[in-house]
């Protein structure tokens, strides 16, 4: 360049030309390309920014409900790594070691637990070597207050990648389980206790029925006696009047006397008074020996019995004493054995009838039905009556404890149940269903004893 030229600030213009023209659109198709790809790369950004931020919207709500959980825990709870220091505590854990989580994270385990601890910082670690559970062991924390006895539980905690990095124990003090057992324990008693006092009742519904039957029973006997006692009196004032006569030495006084007196006949019905008073005795003795077997409260004892005899006093114990006007029909094998305990059966099937007659009372014409059968290896009684059978809600209940369709005071909802259980222990069955034509059946079904017995049967009306 010569001197004294200036030197120009703006470089020369390219030449336009078709080369020039194809390198610019090149330039700006690449720069439209990098702005597409910031464009992306800015929207992939911003859709990414929005969702960290949902997920620390969802981490922080998670991280909120486990520290009102931790915080709503009446249990202590203190998370440790695998060197037993101190990771995490709750507010019960703070309440218990008098500190807030700031002093007690990091410590060792051992320094909360008291030296005389049944379990201690030692075992923990063991546990968590050997990649067990903790299961109710007793420990003793070191709390301002002194020892305090607690029951833990814990268990390994581990990472995502399934790596054991800790464990967590759950502690409650033994003195609230104490309490807890002991009012577990009481609710226990007060339950036992009324459930005593309901079978008691039961108990006492059965036995006022069965008095009521043996007074029945033992009325007709006792009668017999009581009227050829007095009979006999009577007899034996004749009969001294007559032995003084005699002994007068006068013969025709004493014939006139023996005349007057009628001694013959009263000769001649001494003994059917006797027989009268000896077949009364015998009837009671029989209901009494009755009683005292089907009281008998041995539970092991098991024995042949015949079923017949158990149902037909049953029937003379309740059906006659209280509805008078019942008609009964009892049909039953004369071989009709089974085995097991003759008083628990006679309950049993005394409980069967007093249903039976509950059912029909008020009702015109009430009959009751009793009619027993037997198979290979099991003897069947059926009960019926003429009431008005099961209501719908009714039928799948009739067993369950303390269910009864009685008024209050009458019924106190145990006796089928308690009926239910003795068949059970007697390894047989009892339904209850309607009957076909009305009514309700009760159908007992008890072991047989091996051999059949007799079909011939009688019937009483």
């Amino acid at each position: 360049m010569p001197a004294g030229e200036d030197i120009p600030l703006v470089p020369p213009l390219p030449a336009f030309g078709r080369e020039g023209d194809l390198g610019a659109a090149e330039a700006d198709q690449a720069w439209i390309a990098v702005i597409q790809k910031m464009d992306e790369t800015y929207a992939e950004l911003v859709s990414q920014q929005v969702e960290l931020e949902a997920k620390n919207a969802a981490l922080e709500e998670a991280q909120g409900f486990i520290a009102g959980l931790l915080g709503a825990m009446t249990d202590v709870l203190v998370a440790c790594d695998l060197t037993g220091r101190v990771e995490q505590v709750n507010r019960a854990a703070e309440r218990a070691f008098g500190q807030p989580a700031e002093a007690l994270l990091g410590r060792p385990l051992a320094t909360l637990i008291d030296p005389a601890s049944p379990t201690s910082a030692a075992d923990v670690l063991a546990t968590m070597a050997s990649r067990a559970r903790i299961v109710d062991r007793e420990f003793s924390l070191a709390t301002p207050d002194g020892p305090q006895p607690v029951a833990v539980n814990g268990a390994l905690r581990f990472d995502p990648r399934g790596r054991a990095v800790g464990i967590v124990l759950v502690g409650r003090p033994i003195g609230e389980l104490k309490q807890a057992y002991s009012d577990l324990a009481s609710a226990h008693e007060h339950l036992k206790r009324t459930q005593q006092q309901l079978v008691h009742a039961e108990k006492m519904a059965s036995l006022g029925r069965l008095v009521a039957g043996v007074a029945h029973e033992l009325n007709n006997p006792i009668s017999f006696v009581y009227g050829n006692a007095h009979a006999l009196k009577r007899y034996v004032d004749r009969l001294m009047a007559y032995l003084d006569a005699v002994h007068g030495g006068d013969a025709a006084a004493a014939a006139q006397v023996r005349a007057e007196l009628r001694v013959d006949r009263v000769l001649a019905d001494i003994p059917s008074a006797f027989a009268g008073m000896l077949e009364g005795a015998e009837r009671v003795r029989d209901i009494v020996a009755d009683l005292r077997r089907f009281s008998s409260d041995r539970r092991e004892a098991r024995e042949p019995f015949d079923l017949a005899g158990v149902v037909r006093s049953a029937v003379d114990w309740v059906a006659k004493s209280q509805m008078p006007d019942l008609q009964t029909r009892v049909e039953l094998p004369e071989n009709f054995t089974t085995v097991g305990h003759p008083g628990h059966i006679h309950q049993v099937v005394m409980n069967l009838v007093q249903n039976a007659i509950d059912a029909m009372e008020g009702r015109p014409a009430p009959r009751l039905d009793i009619h027993g059968s037997r198979a290979a290896d099991a003897v069947v009684l059926e009960v019926r009556d003429s009431g008005p059978g099961l209501a719908p809600e009714v039928e799948g209940r009739v067993f369950d404890p303390f269910f009864t369709t009685k008024p209050v005071g009458k019924g106190t909802g145990l006796g089928l149940s308690i009926c239910y259980r003795i068949v059970e222990e007697h390894e047989g069955r009892l339904t209850i269903d309607n009957a076909p034509g009305g009514g309700a059946v009760a159908t007992l079904t008890l072991p047989a004893l091996s051999g059949r017995g007799g079909a011939g049967g009688g019937s009483r009306t």
